[in-house]
């Protein structure tokens, strides 16, 4: 049984999930993203319209010109703030949606190996449930040395950005805060202020263009570096609760 192929790869598979990701990529910031390149001239755009739409209460006798192209430029700021934020969701939507799917066809992959050599649904279960590090666990338990390499502290930073995407305060956003602050926009930095870190909460997060592509990037990276196939002999002690799920599997299936 050591050399039997518990879990194996197949190169069409891994190229057709690396095309899938990339094609999400690429349509995301085409048919999402790029709306927002112009956000200056639909600023001054809406700030010109503001003037336009208010023009029939401009009274000459009695109002200030200043005021209305100060209120149309304030106008004008605001629309933009607001495209901006949209902006920054549409990202940040975006990364949850990689993210998911990634997560999915990772354990969708797992499970269907693990179904040629195994039967019970306590285990499949188990994979489908686990969280991210008891997953991590397991892929290190095949031989692979996946907590050390740097596409999975991207993958774990872009786990921690989604949920506090997802969720707002909680352990997360300590954690974001501990590990990678950089996802974190300190509106008071350099402000002089002592301590501006801890008034950071959920509503700082921020991550940009490159961060996405980083993202991306390491995604790519993952599904390239799976093993083509690991076999029993470099499998090392399975973690403690998917074990307990073999084995309740077996027990079950022996009575």
């Amino acid at each position: 049984m050591n050399n039997y192929v518990f879990f194996k790869m197949w190169g069409p598979h891994r190229q057709s999930l690396i095309k899938g990701h990339q094609f999400y990529i690429e349509q995301a910031r085409k048919r999402l993203l790029s709306q927002f390149a112009n956000m200056e001239a639909e600023a001054e755009k809406a700030s010109e319209e503001w003037l336009e739409q208010s023009s029939d209460r401009f009274d000459p006798d009695r109002h200030d010109p200043s005021d209305f192209y100060e209120a149309a430029n304030d106008a004008g700021i605001e629309f933009y703030q607001l495209l901006s934020d949209m902006r920054d969701q549409t990202r940040l939507s975006v990364i949850a949606g990689m993210f998911h799917e990634w997560e999915k066809q990772l354990r969708d992959w797992l499970v269907r190996e693990i179904q040629h050599w195994h039967q019970g649904d306590t285990a499949i279960a188990k994979v489908w449930s686990a969280d991210f590090g008891k997953i991590a666990g397991l892929l290190e338990s095949l031989g692979w040395r996946i907590r050390s390499t740097d596409y999975f502290t991207k993958l774990d930073a872009c786990r921690l950005v989604v949920n506090v995407y997802k969720h707002g305060d909680g352990p997360a956003l300590k954690d974001l805060k501990l590990k990678h602050p950089e996802y974190l926009e300190d509106r008071l930095s350099g402000s002089g202020l002592p301590w501006t870190f801890d008034l950071v909460d959920y509503t700082n997060l921020k991550v940009s263009d490159d961060q996405l592509q980083a993202f991306s990037d390491a995604i790519v990276a993952f599904w390239r570096d799976v093993p083509d196939s690991v076999a029993g002999s470099e499998i090392t002690k399975l973690p403690e609760w998917f074990k307990k799920a073999i084995q309740g599997d077996n027990a079950a299936g022996s009575q």
